[in-house]
């Protein structure tokens, strides 16, 4: 589904990425752990399109697409979605409102024809039972007022609807309680099928105890120093990852 080879990147001409090797397969969830600075969250931003890094060497291909000849919205639409460590609030828009326009925009890049009201609603409806999020939630403005669980049910729920081949969840589990974590950890699970892949970036351990990593990867100045499975996991725990 997603490989990459020899991702150089920079950020305000510092060298960020020195080289990263990852391939993920379709239905694989894999986890990326290392310090603060490592370069996990300018990993997220490079595969997302985020404006304001520089790629100067490497490929990315998504689906056997060459990931970084297209605009974040084409990722969007080819089915990649970004959890974000720390979710924007947009007044005035409505999570009803926001949403039909994502799923319309990725039909319309699809050759599909917008969906209608009656069926977006009842889907919509579906998707927040799913992720046990509160009807009344729909007439909300987008983030306004949510605590830090709510934001993160938000998200879940987005990505529920949006249906993305591979969703990277960008440091989601920064600062929040362990009922927080729950949520996502159970959104992600639930999510989880042959089809679609998930990438969980974090310095933490806690949400790996509620999902289980195929494989676990340590990024350490801008490179993937080790890879395995839960025992990694465990290492870091307990030694740190001074020890890599």
């Amino acid at each position: 589904m997603l490989e990459i080879k020899n991702l150089h990147a920079k950020v305000e001409g510092k060298e960020i990425l020195n080289g990263i090797d990852l391939t993920i397969g379709a239905g694989e969830v894999h986890a990326v752990m290392g310090p603060n600075g490592a370069g996990k969250s300018t990993l997220a931003a490079v595969l997302t399109g985020k404006p304001g890094y520089e790629v100067t060497e490497g490929t990315v291909l998504f689906q056997g697409q060459d990931l970084l000849a297209m605009s974040p919205e084409e990722r969007a639409w080819a089915g990649l979605f970004l959890s974000f460590q720390y979710p924007i609030e947009i007044p005035g828009v409505t999570i009803t409102a926001f949403m039909k326009a994502a799923v319309n925009a990725k039909r319309k890049a699809a050759g599909l024809p917008e969906m209608k009201t009656g069926d977006f609603l009842k889907l919509m409806k579906e998707k927040m039972a799913f992720v046990q999020m509160k009807p009344e939630f729909a007439k909300r403005e987008v983030n306004v007022g949510f605590s830090g669980g709510e934001k993160k049910r938000n998200e879940i729920f987005q990505m529920a609807l949006l249906e993305p081949f591979l969703s990277i969840l960008d440091e989601t589990d920064s600062g929040l309680d362990v009922d927080a974590l729950k949520i996502v950890a159970d959104g992600v699970n639930a999510l989880r099928n042959p089809e679609r892949s998930a990438i969980i970036v974090t310095h933490y351990h806690k949400l790996l105890e509620y999902v289980q990593p195929d494989f676990v990867h340590v990024l350490k100045a801008g490179r993937i120093v080790k890879t395995g499975g839960r025992e990694l996991i465990d290492a870091i725990e307990s030694k740190g990852f001074d020890q890599f």
